[in-house]
């Protein structure tokens, strides 16, 4: 569903001045929108996986590892699909605020995609370099937003989103390097003008909601504090955009309809995509593609 489309339906969940910020700053963080219940019983699955991914030697298509992973001390990057491992995420994604908040991005028909729940551990926790998201899921049209949760307190040390105010009007960037070669990475001298002036850190308390426009520049540094940092992330589209390439972190619940009703046409926006590698061979995760080459600095 295009812009327009969805702004004739009134909102649920998020104010319409909220709404109006969110598409046009590209981001929304919105404050307490899940209450401590939910946020309790989602770190009581994280913590069921970290203690899971102890026996985990090297990163898989589940548990990505970051570098000093032990049973001992486990530090994970990334489980992939959490949805897939714990009946409490996909719960959370099917039936919480955070699939209403979707209702008044993409509109009344809104299907899910996928999910992952990133982590930046204390003293560590590998910076994201710039990048878009779009490119590495191309749908028909632009109305898949990613919604993020903190399910600890994240302020500006503990390596929060940072996004570029403005940067989804902007065209695309290429998520490939100069060499052909697939980096989810956009190098500094391919940023916005002023783009320094424009970015936002997108901190909040455990239970705020941090959404993305699908387009929007965004990235994180590292973790500098003593707290973990902990974000688990969905991804919803209207339920008549669809995906043109294989999905990177596919789930049984992929193209599940959380809200509505299931679409008889699909929305093409008129805007082109670039297309990224075929995914259905394997995927890597992003911090192995955004290694290749030159270590950007640009969120150093």
């Amino acid at each position: 569903m295009l812009e327009a489309d969805v702004l004739k339906h009134a909102t649920t969940v998020l104010s319409k001045q909220q709404r109006e910020q969110f598409f046009e700053d590209g981001y929304l963080v919105a404050e307490d929108m899940i209450d401590d219940a939910w946020v309790t019983r989602l770190r009581g699955a994280m913590d069921d996986m970290i203690e899971q991914s102890r026996s985990v030697t090297e990163s898989d298509a589940s548990f990505v590892l970051e570098e000093g992973h032990s049973p001992d001390d486990p530090r994970l990057r990334r489980l992939s699909s959490p949805v897939s491992h714990h009946p409490t995420f996909w719960e959370f994604a099917a039936q919480s605020k955070a699939a209403d908040a979707a209702i008044d991005l993409c509109g009344p028909d809104v299907k899910f995609h996928h999910s992952k729940l990133n982590f930046k551990w204390p003293k560590g926790g590998q910076l994201f370099d710039w990048h878009q998201d779009i490119q590495a899921w191309p749908h028909t049209d632009y109305s898949p937003i990613t919604v993020g949760i903190y399910l600890n307190d994240c302020d500006i040390e503990q390596g929060p989103l940072l996004a570029i105010k403005g940067s989804h009007k902007e065209p695309l960037r290429s998520m490939y390097d100069k060499d052909g070669k697939w980096v989810l990475r956009i190098d500094q001298e391919d940023m916005p003008e002023n783009w320094e002036q424009n970015t936002a850190a997108l901190t909040g308390r455990a239970g705020s909601l941090v959404i993305l426009n699908c387009r929007v520049i965004h990235g994180s540094k590292r973790n500098a504090s003593g707290q973990m940092r902990p974000l688990l992330l969905n991804v919803y589209s209207s339920a008549d955009s669809m995906p043109y390439t294989f999905n990177p972190i596919p789930s049984d619940y992929a193209g599940a309809i959380v809200r509505g009703q299931t679409a008889r046409t699909a929305c093409h926006d008129p805007r082109g995509c670039e297309l990224p590698p075929d995914w259905s061979k394997g995927y890597v995760g992003p911090w192995k593609h955004q290694a290749t080459g030159k270590e950007s600095a640009q969120t150093m």
